[in-house]
């Protein structure tokens, strides 16, 4: 920070006076005569004289006052600099996201953030939920999408409950026509996303007593479909998943509701970033005007 014996002498130079430049800095006169004596005894020599009139500069004031104004100037540059940095005309950010989130939210995100601040530069980071929760711990990423529970210690911000399907192909009658159960899972094989395997969607597989080695795993959402549609297996995804990937299957509540919960994490520090705090909010925003309080 500039050191306040700098703006006073600027001051007194400006409005003639130390009363005056009192007034213009909100302290009291004494405060400007104490920094400006402190000056002086820094320098070595007098900076001003004192007359009726106010305040005018000695011989050796004139001298060094054009080396005090640029220090004074180069301060108001930086502090327009970080004012400029702090309203987001420039900065970067990094976003990391698991699959679901990268296709459904991220565009619109990212759009939306754009039309705001265009110079913000925004680079997006794909994983499943613990790699992203480790990036984000290890500062690779900024604000990162994951799901609960998360472990490290991270800012966690709750965003929405994803509720978790069984998919079936299309010949499949289930008892109850609403929804699938034990006796309807009994003996089928999965096939779901090797990162997929963990939280939630074990605890339903759990639940039904899907053993390990009934389960298949494909590479993305969309080939689970494609898979579960050629009779290959029975699918599990949540419903953001569904949203933009399609097939000749159908989608049924398990008779035991199961949920993940996303959420937005970052570092304590790292919240502290301008650019952190602005997507962050873009992110609210956008659930909150999707989903509402869902």
């Amino acid at each position: 920070m500039l050191p306040f014996a700098y703006q006073a002498f600027s001051a007194v130079v400006h409005e003639g006076s130390f009363y005056k430049a009192s007034l213009l800095l909100s302290v009291t006169p004494s405060a400007i005569s104490h920094s400006i004596s402190q000056l002086e005894k820094d320098l070595g020599f007098p900076v001003f004289v004192r007359n009726r009139a106010g305040a005018e500069l000695t011989a050796s004031g004139r001298t060094v006052l054009p080396l005090i104004q640029d220090v004074v100037n180069s301060q108001g540059r930086l502090q327009q600099e970080a004012d400029r940095i702090n309203g987001l005309s420039i900065g970067s950010v990094r976003l990391g996201a698991f699959s679901s989130t990268c296709i459904n939210w991220v565009p619109p995100i990212i759009q939306a953030f754009h039309e705001k601040y265009p110079d913000i530069q925004v680079s997006v980071y794909q994983n499943d939920f613990n790699a992203i929760t480790q990036a984000v711990k290890d500062g690779t990423i900024d604000v990162g999408f994951t799901s609960l529970p998360v472990n490290e210690n991270l800012q966690v911000k709750q965003l929405i409950r994803d509720e978790i399907y069984c998919i079936a192909p299309k010949d499949f009658k289930p008892r109850s026509s609403m929804e699938v159960t034990a006796a309807d899972l009994e003996g089928k094989s999965f096939i779901l996303q090797q990162g997929d395997y963990d939280r939630d969607t074990k605890a339903a597989l759990d639940h039904y007593d899907i053993r390990p080695n009934s389960i298949q795993f494909s590479i993305d959402d969309q080939s689970i479909l494609a898979m579960v549609e050629a009779g290959l297996g029975f699918g599990i995804l949540p419903e953001l998943a569904l949203q933009t990937i399609s097939g000749n299957v159908q989608v049924f509540p398990f008779d035991k509701r199961f949920y993940r919960t996303i959420c937005m994490v970052t570092t304590r520090t790292g919240a502290k970033s301008p650019a952190t705090q602005r997507m962050m909010k873009q992110v609210e925003e956008y659930v909150e005007g999707e989903y509402g309080g869902k």
